[in-house]
């Protein structure tokens, strides 16, 4: 406290790993704030990425008011709109997403952030630090693991606590927590995780954080290129790049095998088509899952491309000579031309339906509607089947490529054109953990390893209809 009996720090900014009783903290000091803070008809906000981020640490100082009998007495919990309200004071806690910016009015005397990081821009931190104004002692509480985005609110947070802790700047209103391993350590090193997770099991002095789950996650991310940045950052505090190619050549090579289409004539397979717009490479995918004795389940793949002839001279010249060698190698057919024609893809599709035992084709319903309908028309209903390209529909078949990869059981034969594209991938990484290879961030087409995962989805669909009747709504 100051010499006039008022809060000293304003501001406090927490980054430690995940699993490190976070939410109780700030739904500990949320509630100081609500009920033992004299501040009368007193407004503290709870703010997180969405709703659902939100409600965490809401629920958690609810479920403290009911474990309480001193707080029960005095606090009403509302959990129809998250709202926790203090009688005796007229003060109310109030969960709120970051959409909820927009709407201003606000008068508050505290403010919790959770995961600052996953915050997508700044306006809710403005719009709710700059409504501390007419109190007196208000305080702002973020608490965070590290991010990714350097030009976000949480790096600029991080940057400026980072510069208190260390001296460079004297700001005796901010409160700075940092517990990260350094970039330039071995977070695989196990003597350094407590560095960074202070509730750890004996190392961290704490009691509560399972050493068993870290050893695990970092045993996953040493076999999974995509999921090791998530790990430093959910886990050990550091900082990383979020772009990240997909798919060291050397791990992707040793996949490879031999393809030969005779082999899988009336064999059981699933299809992944990705067109392009109108003038670039569009992409059909089969996998023909099978049953390996040492590997489990495998998946050998069947890959077809397109690309309009005219496009090589136009847009592709610096690859001109590479693209007539995977034409003469039959990796990829160029059709007369300045733009796709559909009607040669479709025809393809259905010859190999006639083939091949394909249970269902899923596609992207934004650009290969019209081609699909067509298809299901000639194959009947259930069979052609939108795969939306968010997290939720994505990310599960996204992790089982990349597991099939790790442990060697996806023939894709060495195509080179899919290897091309493998290579150019960039994966997009949700706060949530979630990923799906991103069109965007790659630096060339992807349209392969697109069609690809669709078709795996599909397969994984398959497997699991019983238990997910409403899975393709959850975009």
């Amino acid at each position: 406290m100051r010499k006039d009996g008022r809060r000293q720090f304003r501001t406090v900014y927490v980054e430690v790993g995940r699993k490190n009783g976070k939410s109780e903290i700030a739904a500990g000091i949320a509630l100081k704030l609500l009920c033992a803070d004299g501040e009368q008809g007193g407004e503290v906000y709870g703010a997180a990425c969405d709703r659902d981020q939100a409600s965490i640490v809401f629920n958690v100082a609810a479920d403290m008011v009911r474990r309480s009998s001193s707080l029960s007495k005095v606090c009403k919990v509302v959990p129809s709109t998250k709202r926790i309200i203090h009688t005796p004071s007229g003060s109310v806690y109030r969960a709120i997403p970051a959409d909820a910016a927009g709407a201003h009015g606000y008068n508050a005397s505290g403010v919790i952030v959770d995961e600052v990081h996953a915050q997508p821009n700044r306006e809710l931190w403005d719009v709710l630090t700059t409504s501390t104004a007419a109190r007196e002692q208000p305080l702002i509480f973020a608490i965070t693991t590290a991010g990714y985005d350097r030009s976000s609110i949480c790096w600029e947070l991080h940057e400026y606590a980072r510069q208190v802790i260390n001296g460079t700047i004297k700001d005796d209103t901010f409160f700075g927590y940092i517990r990260s391993i350094p970039e330039s350590k071995d977070w695989t090193d196990e003597s350094l995780w407590h560095l960074a997770n202070p509730a750890l099991e004996g190392l961290g002095g704490g009691d509560f954080r399972s050493i068993e789950e870290l050893r695990t996650a970092v045993e996953q991310a040493k076999h999974r290129p995509a999921m090791e940045n998530t790990v430093r950052r959910l886990y050990f505090s550091q900082w990383t790049q979020a772009e990240q190619h997909w798919f060291p050549f050397g791990t992707w090579d040793q996949c490879g095998g031999i393809i030969r289409e005779q082999d899988f004539a009336g064999r059981q397979c699933f299809g992944g088509l990705d067109l392009a717009a109108t003038s670039d490479f569009s992409s059909w995918v089969l996998v023909f899952p099978r049953d390996d004795d040492e590997r489990g389940q495998c998946f050998d793949v069947l890959c077809r491309f397109w690309l309009p002839g005219d496009v090589v001279k136009e847009r592709r010249a610096p690859m001109a000579d590479q693209i007539d060698a995977w034409r003469r190698e039959g990796f990829l057919t160029l059709t007369p031309g300045d733009s796709i024609d559909y009607e040669y893809i479709k025809q393809q599709i259905l010859a190999d339906c006639a083939t091949f035992d394909v249970q269902q084709i899923g596609y992207d319903p934004w650009t290969a509607l019209q081609t699909a309908t067509q298809l299901e028309a000639e194959l009947g209903e259930g069979v052609v089947v939108p795969v939306r390209q968010g997290y939720k529909t994505l990310s599960p078949p996204s992790k089982l490529l990349e597991t099939l990869v790790a442990r060697q059981a996806v023939n894709h034969g060495g195509n080179p054109v899919l290897r091309w594209m493998a290579d150019n991938v960039v994966i997009e990484q949700h706060p949530d953990e979630a990923i799906k290879p991103s069109k965007k961030k790659s630096s060339e087409k992807i349209d392969g390893v697109i069609a690809l995962v669709t078709a795996l989805e599909r397969a994984m669909h398959e497997e699991q209809q019983p238990e997910v009747a409403f899975y393709s709504f959850a975009d």
